[in-house]
Formats: C-alpha cells, sequence, structure tokens
C-alpha cells in the first residue's frame, strides 16, 4: 500500500511539473495551422485525394526539429534569437537581418488577417474590409491580455487551437475516410505528376515558418530561467515534450485537412483553388454544418495566428536592433500591410501566394543563425548542439531552401 501510494505521489508530481512547462509550443503550433495550411492542403487533397499526406508528417518533423532547437537557445542563454544575433552579429548583419525578419511578419500577418477575415465572411456574411478591422481589434484585445502573463495568452490561444482540432474532428467524422489508405499514403511518398511536387512545395512553405523560429525562443523565457546546466537540462527535456505534443496535434490537424478535402472534394470530381470554393463546396455535398464547421475553423486559425504573428513581430523589432518604439505602435505596425490589402480589395489568393513567396525567401535568414549560434559551446554551454544535429540541421535547411527556392522559382514563372 505504502509503494503503490508512493508511486502514486510521483507521478502526479511528474505530471504537474510537465503541465507546469506546457504553453510555449502550442502558442507556436498555431502558425503550422494557420489560414496557409487551409489552402495548400485542401488544394493538395481535392486534386490528389491522400497522395501527399507523407508531405505533411515530413514537414512536421522537420517543424519539430527547428523549434527544439530554438527552445533550446532561449534556455541556454536566458535571450531569444534576435538579441543572441545582436550579440554574435556585426551591427549591419543585424540591421539586414530585422529587415528581413520585419517584412517576414507583415507577410505573416498579411496572411493570417485575410484567413481570419475570410472566416468571418464566410460565417456571417459581414463584408471583408470590416472583418478585416474586426480580426484587427480582436488580435490587438488578444495581445493586449499578455499584460496578465504569458499564461492567459496561452489559455485563450489553446482555447482556438481546440476550436480548429474540434471542427476538423467532427468534419472527419462526417466525411468517412478511408482509413488504410490513409495509413498507406502517409507512410509511403509519391507525387503523382508535376503539379503535385508544386503543391507538395507550397505544404512545406506554409508549415515551416521564418516567425515562430525567433518567437520560440523568446517565448520559453516564460517559465524561470535555470541557472545551473542541470537545471537548463531538465528545462530543455520538459520543453521538448511541449513541442511534441503540441506539433503533433498541429500534424494531426493539417492532416485532418487533406484526408477531408480527398474524403469529399476528390471523390466527388471537385477541384478545389480557392478558400471560399472549398466552404460553398462543403454544404452540397456533406451538408449545412459542415459548411460552418469549416467557417469556424477558418476563424480560430486566422485569429490565433494573427496573434501569434503580432507577438512575433515584437520579439523580432525590439531584438535585433533594440528599437525602442511603444508597444501599441510595434503591434501596429506589422498589421498594417493586411488591413491596405483588405481595404484595397486586393484578390485574397494572390495576397496569400505572394505572402508565401516572401516567407520563402526570409527562411533562411532565422534557419541559418540559430545553427551558427547554437553550435557554439562558449555560448550554449552543456545543450551545444551534437555533430550530428548540426549535419541534420544543415541537411533540413538545405531541404528546406532548395524546395522553397523551386516554389519562388514556379511562382515568378506563373506556374503557381
Amino acid at each position: 500500500m505504502y509503494i503503490e501510494s508512493y508511486h502514486r505521489s510521483q507521478f502526479g508530481q511528474r505530471a504537474r511539473q510537465m503541465l507546469r512547462y506546457l504553453g510555449p509550443a502550442f502558442i507556436v503550433s498555431v502558425a503550422y495551422i494557420d489560414p496557409g495550411n487551409f489552402a495548400t492542403n485542401i488544394s493538395g487533397g481535392s486534386k490528389f485525394n491522400y497522395a501527399l499526406l507523407w508531405v505533411i508528417l515530413w514537414s512536421n518533423a522537420m517543424a519539430i526539429f527547428l523549434q527544439t532547437i530554438s527552445a533550446k537557445l532561449g534556455i541556454a542563454t536566458g535571450s531569444n534569437l534576435p538579441e543572441m544575433c545582436a550579440k554574435v552579429f556585426s551591427r549591419r548583419t543585424n540591421w539586414c537581418l530585422w529587415i528581413v525578419a520585419e517584412v517576414a511578419a507583415m507577410a505573416t500577418d498579411l496572411a493570417e488577417f485575410l484567413g481570419g477575415a475570410l472566416g468571418l465572411y464566410l460565417l456571417l456574411q459581414i463584408p471583408l474590409p470590416w472583418a478585416g478591422l474586426i480580426i484587427g481589434v480582436l488580435t490587438l484585445l488578444i495581445i493586449y491580455m499578455e499584460k496578465y502573463g504569458q499564461r492567459t495568452v496561452e489559455m485563450i490561444i489553446g482555447l482556438l487551437v481546440a476550436v480548429i482540432c474540434g471542427a476538423y474532428t467532427l468534419e472527419l467524422f462526417l466525411a468517412k475516410p478511408n482509413w488504410s489508405q490513409v495509413s498507406y499514403h502517409t507512410l509511403v511518398p509519391s507525387l503523382p505528376n508535376g503539379e503535385a511536387l508544386l503543391i507538395a512545395v507550397g505544404m512545406l512553405g506554409a508549415t515551416v515558418m521564418p516567425h515562430v523560429i525567433y518567437l520560440h525562443s523568446q517565448l520559453v523565457q516564460s517559465r524561470k530561467t535555470p541557472e545551473t546546466e542541470e537545471q537548463k537540462k531538465r528545462h530543455f527535456h520538459l520543453t521538448r515534450w511541449d513541442i511534441i505534443i503540441a506539433m503533433n496535434i498541429a500534424f494531426i490537424v493539417n492532416a485532418a485537412m487533406v484526408v477531408v478535402a480527398g474524403s469529399v472534394f476528390f471523390t466527388h470530381a471537385v477541384e478545389v483553388e480557392t478558400i471560399e470554393q472549398a466552404h460553398q463546396s462543403l454544404a452540397p455535398l456533406l451538408g449545412s454544418l459542415s459548411s460552418a464547421v469549416f467557417a469556424i475553423a477558418l476563424l480560430a486559425s486566422g485569429l490565433s495566428s494573427s496573434a501569434v504573428g503580432t507577438m512575433a513581430g515584437q520579439t523580432i523589432m525590439k531584438g535585433f536592433v533594440n528599437l525602442q518604439i511603444p508597444l501599441l505602435v510595434r503591434r501596429l505596425i506589422t498589421m498594417v500591410p493586411a488591413m491596405v490589402v483588405i481595404m484595397c480589395g486586393i484578390d485574397p489568393m494572390k495576397a496569400l501566394v505572394i505572402s508565401q513567396v516572401v516567407l520563402s525567401f526570409s527562411l533562411p535568414a532565422a534557419v541559418i543563425p540559430l545553427l551558427m549560434i547554437t553550435r557554439r559551446r562558449e555560448i550554449m554551454g552543456s545543450l551545444v548542439n551534437s555533430p550530428w544535429t548540426n549535419r541534420l540541421g544543415y541537411l533540413i535547411t538545405s531541404i528546406i531552401i532548395g524546395l522553397n527556392a523551386v516554389l519562388i522559382i514556379l511562382t515568378f514563372t506563373g506556374q503557381v
């Protein structure tokens, strides 16, 4: 009896300790289920059924690796990635990195705001400009809740992620997919044709995003910064569980988007090119409940990812060049391009494509400095990258940059 009680006590203590460190990765995971993912996943599923599910799996594995390295940097140094760049690189280099990162943050907000505004428009038929303003106000309110602590923001965003998960669980129930085929295509790579390659690259481009690489190293600072090497290792161990849980939830949601699109649109020979078309097509195929649930998921995705993008913009602006700009102004700067696009009536899908190309250009400016810093023992201490981690990091970086280069080339040659 005593031994059993002791084990229960030990388990409870470990569970409480784990819960204390859960949260930062859930904020980060929102970037991996943002409106850009909706567009690429639905397009891939409607055209190629389940054939590109393996892309979601491997993109998620790359994302887990990069987010783990980012979090490790924050734990080891007590600073975020932009702050460490300011310490390690020259001022001129940091100004260049800051410009690229700021443009990436604006491009990210562009996609997120458009997605949130589209969700509100599809759900309540609110005109797009007004929907954009409402999303902007709600985003500021979420960020404002930071004054009550990062935990509050984590709970709000966690709730929105739960809404997205619940929505796609219902969609899966209504779609009735072929689970044996789902399992097969998740594990076995295939590219039916050249267009499938294009969509696969788009899926990767919408998954691995630079702004959350900067942000994650900041978010882990909300937990007490350890002082000894042993405490840092313990912190990192628990943070890895946070990342594994949160990122795999994002993987399941992304995979569900492809599975639903394949089960519903591909089966009925409906090729979906836009988010609005996906919403309109769901009602006659699965009923009005399905189209309403889709709009709710898109709204939750746009709203939560807009808040995360704005948080990343704050970290970027202060870290690289230490610009002392009032908090509200910093928040508004990254939102302005998105609001301009909405107010000018620019085609949302074209704007979304442009934003993904901008992110493709900016990704190396986040990943390469991250790997350069975390390989240095004098900075990272006992959490320095191992040789195999460095090799894997540069391999992943080469793959990401190479595939994003393909996306850029295809975009400018008019094949997107």
